[in-house]
């Protein structure tokens, strides 16, 4: 559990408000990820916020180490987390970690106003727009491979269609029958 009172209420508070957001992502109890854009997005990015022993009168760890950040340059990075950290300070003694993504939402677009988009994967999406009816990639599912014993039994069990006769699932009925004993009657 969290490490105190504060964490638990916030914990709570953070599962109920984001419950079914995509975005959000809980990596323990005092760790937690928000991603600020679509995942399509050449802008989007990932922010971990962990928070210490004695958070939240000391500031939670703000990491931007995400694989999903490897496009975004460190000058980008940097320049988020001190815009952050600036929040940070102004919240200090209070639970934040709800105000720090919706900031970062709020300021997607400034954040990352510098970052010079991907022109490939800008290509991409161009195409995947010219053909909305068809999805950009749909993989086709394997069929099980079954052995030549498995195909076999699986032949006894079913007719000439490949279907199971009916009432093969059934439960059998037991039949009682008399003993000839005169308790019975």
């Amino acid at each position: 559990m969290a490490a105190n009172e504060d964490q638990e209420m916030e914990l709570e508070a953070l599962r109920s408000i984001y419950e079914g957001d995509l975005c959000f992502r809980e990596l323990s109890p005092v760790s937690f990820q928000y991603r600020i854009g679509e995942s399509g997005d050449p802008k989007a990015f990932l922010i971990e916020v962990s928070w210490p022993e004695t958070y939240p009168q000391t500031a939670p760890v703000i990491s931007m180490d995400a694989f999903f950040n490897n496009t975004i340059s460190s000058a980008i990075k940097q320049s988020i987390l001190e815009k952050l950290m600036v929040e940070v300070k102004a919240n200090l003694g209070t639970a934040m970690t709800y105000t720090l993504f919706e900031y970062a939402k709020d300021n997607k677009e400034v954040f990352m106003e510098n970052q010079p988009v991907n022109t490939v994967t800008s290509v991409s999406n161009s195409i995947a727009t010219g053909t909305p009816d068809v999805p950009p990639s749909k993989k086709k599912e394997k069929k099980e491979q079954l052995s030549k014993t498995q195909k076999r039994k699986l032949a006894d069990k079913t007719d000439n269609k490949g279907e199971l006769p009916r009432g093969w699932n059934w439960v059998d009925v037991i039949k009682l029958s008399k003993t000839g004993s005169k308790d019975d009657e």
